[in-house]
């Protein structure tokens, strides 16, 4: 069993990552107030003590502590230590993004340190540090404390002998309307709005006292088993590794970190002349990860892991050299394959390596190096994928969005989804935004801006599935965003639009391209459906748009009878299309 800590934003990102295991765990927060929705999660409410902390874990069998709770909830983070240790149990910090620290701002250790030559400050440091500030009023200092507008927090303040005059509320706009000379801030990481915060306060020229956050080495000590993530992804991986049962299956590497990760290992070692067993990869979400590499005669490889998700590639190596150079380059090698048809993210003739993997490189390695990926057997291994029918030639590509597999059979894929449905509808949202994944659904959000996160559904490649289940839930009015891709077998009537169930189909797209009035445009030649963006003319788009998505109706609407449902078509730059 599972508890988690939260009350803040890592702790809804660690709720969205467990229910994925469809095991029960337990989300404890200090006040209960906030908005998280569960489904397999057992909500707590009210602080622990070490006392029940340690009666609750011997009660409930838990055997995985994650502390995703405030960076500045010191009392919490000594207690779970304390609890885990004197128990034997693990405990997964999930930490918050930092950027680095601009010497342009007065960094202090504490309170104490607050300078007392300004004449009006105002603390958005929380209403626990009220008291803590008070001396400054006593010698002169006018202050003025930031806080969220919750009639706790206001009871709270007003008891540590703040006044209404004094107070002001944390809107969530990042806007500061209270003048002062000076700022307080807590260094609360990218999801605390600091960032937002400070440019706020520049732009309004004043000075910015930042209060640093608590080194983690105070709370978890070396005899305490922890572990420090940063990400969903890096949870994920952190659980399964600790607690193998929890998750029916277990995720996996793209070829694009294993890529990344292996040049990192050969940039370190080519030079600092070491071979560290394990190198840290900055994934595209931002956080980072730890990857396994090794090392040959002359160059670093990582390993491919796949988890369980089905796939030609689990097990091989992939290997990259690193040697000086002019400026940071990325070629491919051996079992690489090559880019013979154009529509792909660089021209014929290029490395069959994605831009993602490409912008990984690029993220995580600063200096001036060639790198080249190889994997051996790679030409062989690519036979059995759909490279040769894309145009791919020579070896596999090296491929990866989010840098990180998450794997799903069908059966549990589609329950998921049925419980993201079931979610959304107890939101209580009048719609549900359904997507294929986190790229269509950015996309889409900004058309929906007072919809509950809940209320955004991805369905991977199970358009037909999600509406049937819309249509069970009553749920009144769907919106299903779709890209190209998908959008042109989905009109052609697939429903389910995995490449192992449906591939695009040429002579179907050029029919709809006669039915637009685009006769021209059949005669030229396209690998991927996205390139038809480029060839069609531009004052000829909307007429296309508006017979695929009229296709897309005819599959999808009688799947979900009695609601209104829109379609959206997206194309590669962002662009919502509609009828």
């Amino acid at each position: 069993m599972i508890l988690v800590f939260g009350g803040t934003t890592e702790g809804r990102k660690a709720v969205e990552v467990l229910e994925e295991g469809g095991t029960t765990y337990y989300y404890s927060t200090k006040t209960g107030e906030q908005e998280v929705m569960l489904h397999k999660g057992v909500r707590m409410d009210g602080a622990l003590d070490k006392k029940g902390m340690l009666a609750f874990c011997r009660a409930n069998d838990i055997r995985l502590i994650v502390d995703a709770a405030h960076p500045f909830a010191i009392q919490l983070h000594q207690t779970v230590a304390q609890t885990a240790c004197e128990l034997h149990i693990p405990i997964v910090r999930y930490e918050r993004i930092y950027p680095e620290r601009n010497p342009r701002l007065e960094w202090i250790d504490d309170y104490s340190q607050v300078p007392r030559d300004i004449h009006t400050l105002l603390a958005t440091t929380g209403v626990q540090s009220i008291t803590k500030l008070k001396s400054l009023e006593a010698q002169g200092v006018q202050v003025f404390y930031r806080i969220l507008p919750r009639e706790s927090s206001i009871a709270l303040a007003k008891k540590q002998g703040a006044t209404d005059a004094q107070l002001c509320y944390y809107e969530g706009d990042g806007q500061l309307d209270t003048e002062a000379d000076a700022i307080l801030l807590k260094e609360s990481g990218l999801s605390g709005g600091f960032q937002e915060k400070v440019a706020a306060a520049l732009e309004k020229g004043m000075r910015i006292i930042v209060l640093k956050r608590p080194s983690l080495k105070d709370f978890f000590p070396s005899e305490t088993a922890s572990f420090v993530v940063d990400g969903p992804h890096g949870l994920r991986r952190k659980v399964e590794q600790l607690l193998p049962e929890f998750f029916p299956l277990h995720s996996g590497l793209t070829t694009g970190t294993c890529a990344t990760a292996a040049a990192i290992a050969a940039t370190i070692r080519l030079l600092k002349n070491e071979k560290p067993h394990e190198v840290p990869v900055l994934l595209p979400d931002g956080e980072t990860i730890p990857v396994a590499v090794g090392y040959g005669d002359y160059y670093a490889y990582c390993i491919k892991e796949a988890g369980d998700d089905p796939d030609v590639t689990d097990g091989i190596e992939v290997r990259a050299y690193a040697e000086q150079a002019e400026a940071f380059q990325i070629l491919g090698g051996e079992g690489v394959g090559t880019f013979t048809l154009p529509g792909f993210d660089y021209p014929p003739g290029e490395a069959a390596i994605n831009r993602g993997p490409r912008q990984m490189m690029c993220s995580n390695i600063k200096e001036n190096v060639r790198i080249t990926i190889s994997v051996p057997g790679g030409e062989e291994i690519a036979r059995r994928t759909f490279n040769p029918r894309l145009g791919i030639e020579g070896g596999i590509s090296i491929i990866g969005i989010s840098g990180i597999v998450k794997p799903f059979s069908e059966d549990a894929f589609i329950s998921s989804i049925r419980k993201c449905m079931e979610v959304a509808k107890a939101s209580g949202a009048d719609r549900v935004v359904i997507n294929s994944g986190a790229k269509s659904e950015r996309f889409v959000r900004h058309l929906y801006p007072s919809l509950p996160r809940q209320a955004f559904v991805e369905y991977g490649n199970y358009i037909g599935e999600t509406l049937k289940m819309a249509a069970e839930l009553n749920i009144p009015r769907i919106t299903l965003g779709v890209m190209l891709g998908k959008a042109v077998k989905l009109a052609e009537g697939h429903l389910d639009t995995h490449s192992r169930v449906a591939t695009m189909n040429t002579e179907f797209i050029r029919q709809m391209l006669k039915e637009s009035g685009l006769q021209d445009a059949t005669s030229h030649t396209f690998t991927l459906a996205r390139e038809l963006w480029n060839l069609i003319p531009a004052e000829k788009v909307e007429d296309f748009v508006r017979v695929v998505i009229q296709h897309c109706y005819e599959h999808c609407s009688p799947l979900f009878p009695n609601g209104e449902l829109t379609i959206l078509l997206i194309d590669d730059d962002g662009k919502v299309h509609s009828l």
